[in-house]
């Protein structure tokens, strides 16, 4: 395959214009709703999965911190569901640009951290100095704590980024290396092609495992600063 490896990385765009926008749309239109108030096994399952992941998350918090709970369930939907179709054949996973990443990431910590220190500016500050530290070394650890807070939400982006990244590229590679050995080595072929569908299901739970760290890892810092 002569294609470039980066191509399906590359921001689509529809006569000159993003249509980066269009597709960070278009998840939850393939969320199903229902009208009529005895649910059909879809909407029960679905709703199960939302009830369950939202216990997962919010036992831990206090009162503030659940006021959350329908911002956090949102996030982990888009991004599973944004996971999900980027594994369709010839689509575009906006959880590939970090760009993107970085605008989910820092809002929601920044909102925590300001949180905090609202509401718990005292236990926030604490954060900085551990008790009992040496007096010479209180510069450096103040340091190093403030360097270690802003971090966070480069890691949390760096992190989704990398890990979606890295199967995209490695189910392109085994793709191609199965179309080239198809006219070499049948049985080779077969092999390949075998690892190319368990990669795929590998990469169907990354996808999943990634949306739910992501947004764990979110509420973890809010019940540090609630």
């Amino acid at each position: 395959m002569n294609e470039n490896l980066f191509a399906s990385f590359i921001a689509p765009t529809i006569l000159g214009l993003p249509a980066a926008v269009l597709i960070i749309l278009f998840p939850p239109l393939l969320i199903p709703t229902s009208k009529y108030l005895i649910n059909n096994r879809l909407i029960t399952t679905q709703q199960w999965l939302i009830k369950l992941t939202s216990k997962q998350m919010m036992t831990m918090h206090n009162t503030k911190g659940r006021t959350w709970s329908l911002m956090l369930v949102s996030l982990i939907i888009f991004i599973a569901t944004t996971n999900l179709l980027g594994l369709l054949p010839h689509s575009f996973t906006p959880t590939t640009q970090l760009s993107m990443n970085l605008a989910m990431a820092i809002p929601l910590w920044a909102g925590a951290v300001i949180m905090g220190f609202r509401s718990k500016i005292k236990n926030a500050l604490a954060h900085f100095l551990p008790q009992g530290t040496p007096t010479p070394l209180i510069p450096m650890l103040v340091i190093i704590e403030t360097i270690s807070l802003l971090i966070q939400p480069v890691a949390l982006a760096v992190r989704l980024t990398a890990n979606i990244t890295a199967g995209h590229l490695l189910m392109h590679l085994i793709g191609s290396a199965t179309l080239a050995m198809s006219t070499i080595n049948l049985p080779s072929t077969l092999i390949i092609f075998t690892i190319l569908i368990l990669l795929t299901i590998l990469e169907i739970a990354v996808a999943l495992i990634q949306a739910y760290v992501f947004t764990l890892l979110v509420s973890l810092y809010l019940h540090d600063n609630t």
